[in-house]
């Protein structure tokens, strides 16, 4: 960093009480008060090189010593002795740190060229032009200074022309980069590199002051020579030098309290800068910002539009992008659910005003869905997320975003056994966007045997399997019960032939008995009426017997049907 030395003599300044004062043997005669300091000094030193004391002192009545206040001078005490030294003729260096301070001094004080040749102000606009704006550090020094005198800095151009040299240098094609810079990412070794990095002047302006930032941040974009990714990088920086991004909410409290002005005003300003072309800052880098705004309250314009940005580049986001904390005072420390639907709305709006015959994107919201899926699976282990605002988030998907439903029952399933303490009400909330018959038939296998899961949900997976097959099913029993049936009316039918036939053979052996031999006739008349007296009741027990065989097959095929039946209303009043 350059600096400038001017005077020869040795510093005689010394302080006594609340006055500082100069070791001569000359007696004071001038006392110019600023602030809490009285500053006893010499007419014939000051006032041939300062206008101002002039024509202060030409118009006091009293002679001598002559006190003037001069409690409005830019840069206060400081810079009020500086000038003093120099009209002593005393060594003083004037740098970049009070470059600013000096020159709005001297030009308080009116140490022009035209009271005195080779006057302060002319000294130092000369170092500003050679050294100061020529130099990348020492540009933002002075910027960064002329934050303690905001308008005088701006009304003497300083801010300006150190504006113009960083945009300048910032534009320099990186092999042309030969000046010190600040850049401490991870992983990065200048000794590999022969060139700078492209954004090696990021972390150098982030130590700005929002509104020097954004003019610099302005000014970069209207010369259209960078892209509007290194602009995103540049304001991604930044917020993360000056916004409560990667602090604990333990600290959100306290900074709210203490700096959530402050905070507010640079994260609408950062808002306001992102570059319009879509990807020039990462959807990650927006839903930190977002939560952030949150946080911080900020205006409902700015938060709508980063809301819009952000829901834009939905599709590219991550998990972990989604998983930001909660900042209500009312729930306890957990993810922001809440903000992940408010983005997941505005998308979804934001695709069916697309130009597309269904009005949606098939491919964008599948991605969506699949994240948002995801989601649920991470926040659903979180044991103080409340299970409205697990189905809220779910529901609020259309059909079209889930063609299959594993990932969503896999969330109710880890939630489930993280919260084992769910009412039945609350399980049906929970499983109210569950889709049955979009579950694959693993995930089937498993809904069946999972205990935790509501009656109704189990009774809806297993009537959605036996409807997959209805017509195989039907054809089947329909077979079972033809064949039975046939095979039935065989029996029967052929059991009449075989009666048929005995009766046919006991006439005609009646017609062939010899009718001339009575006793035979009577012996066997008499063993035939014995035997027609038994085969009666033998005839009986076998008719019987064949009565009930033959609809025991019937039977077994209504017991089936029964057992059916009863299954599936058992199954039904499960629910």
């Amino acid at each position: 960093m350059k600096y400038m030395k001017l005077g020869t003599k040795p510093d005689v300044f010394y302080t006594e009480e609340a006055s500082r004062a100069v070791v001569s043997d000359v007696p004071s005669d001038l006392v110019v008060k600023v602030g809490n300091t009285a500053f006893h000094l010499h007419k014939h030193m000051l006032l041939p090189r300062c206008a101002l004391l002039q024509r202060l002192s030409s118009s006091s009545e009293v002679s001598s010593p002559i006190t003037i206040d001069l409690h409005d001078i830019p840069g206060g005490e400081e810079a009020f002795e500086l000038c003093a030294k120099f009209c002593y003729g005393i060594t003083i260096n004037v740098s970049a740190h009070n470059f600013v301070s000096a020159l709005c001094a001297a030009k308080f004080l009116r140490m022009t060229e035209s009271v005195e040749k080779g006057n302060l102000v002319a000294k130092l606009e000369a170092f500003y032009s050679s050294c100061i704006v020529q130099g990348w550090k020492d540009s933002l020094v002075v910027l960064q200074s002329t934050a303690l005198i905001p308008e005088w800095s701006e009304n003497l151009g300083i801010i300006r022309r150190c504006i113009d040299s960083i945009v300048e240098k910032i534009v320099t094609p990186t092999s042309k980069v030969t000046w010190s810079h600040t850049y401490t990412r991870p992983g990065y070794a200048k000794e590999q590199h022969q060139s700078a990095p492209k954004d090696w002047w990021t972390e150098d302006i982030s130590n700005l002051k929002i509104d020097i930032f954004r003019e610099i941040i302005t000014t970069l974009r209207s010369t259209n020579l960078l892209p509007p990714q290194l602009i995103g990088e540049a304001l991604h920086v930044y917020a993360y030098r000056w916004l409560p991004i990667s602090r604990s909410r333990s600290n959100s409290e306290a900074i709210q309290d203490d700096a959530a002005e402050k905070n507010r005003r640079v994260l609408e300003t950062i808002v306001s800068l992102i570059p319009a072309e879509a990807g020039s800052v990462s959807v990650g880098f927006l839903m930190k910002i977002l939560n952030i705004a949150n946080l911080l309250g900020v205006s409902p314009v700015t938060k709508a539009e980063l809301v819009r940005r952000t829901s834009q580049q939905l599709e590219e986001a991550t998990v972990n992008d989604l998983l930001l904390p909660s900042h209500s005072a009312t729930t306890q420390k957990t993810c922001d659910i809440d903000l992940i639907k408010v983005v997941l709305e505005s998308f979804l709006e934001q695709q069916r005003h697309q130009a597309l015959p269904d009005g949606i994107s098939l491919r964008a919201i599948g991605t969506v869905g699949k994240l948002i899926d995801a989601y649920l699976q991470v926040v659903a282990r979180d044991a103080n997320v409340p299970v409205s605002k697990i189905a809220s988030l779910a529901e609020a998907l259309p059909p079209a975003a889930r063609p299959m439903h594993d990932d969503l029952y896999k969330a109710i399933n880890i939630y489930l056994k993280e919260h084992p303490d769910m009412t039945k009400e609350e399980k049906k909330q929970l499983c109210r966007a569950l889709d049955c018959q979009m579950l694959s038939a693993e995930t089937h296998a498993h809904v069946v045997k999972n205990e935790q899961l509501p009656l109704r949900t189990v009774v809806q997976v297993l009537f959605y399997e036996q409807e997959k097959c209805p017509g195989h099913a039907a054809s089947e029993l329909q077979r079972q019960e033809s064949s039975e049936q046939a095979s039935s009316s065989q029996t029967v039918e052929n059991e009449l032939r075989l009666r048929h036939k005995k009766n046919m053979r006991k006439e005609a052996g009646m017609t062939s008995i010899d009718r001339s031999s009575s006793r035979s006739y009577h012996t066997r008349t008499t063993k035939s009426q014995e035997t027609l007296n038994i085969e009666p009741h033998k005839q009986g027990i076998a008719i019987d017997a064949r009565r009930e065989a033959e609809p025991r097959r019937g039977t077994e095929i209504e017991e089936i049907h029964m057992s059916r039946s009863d299954a599936k209303h058992t199954r039904l009043g499960r629910s």
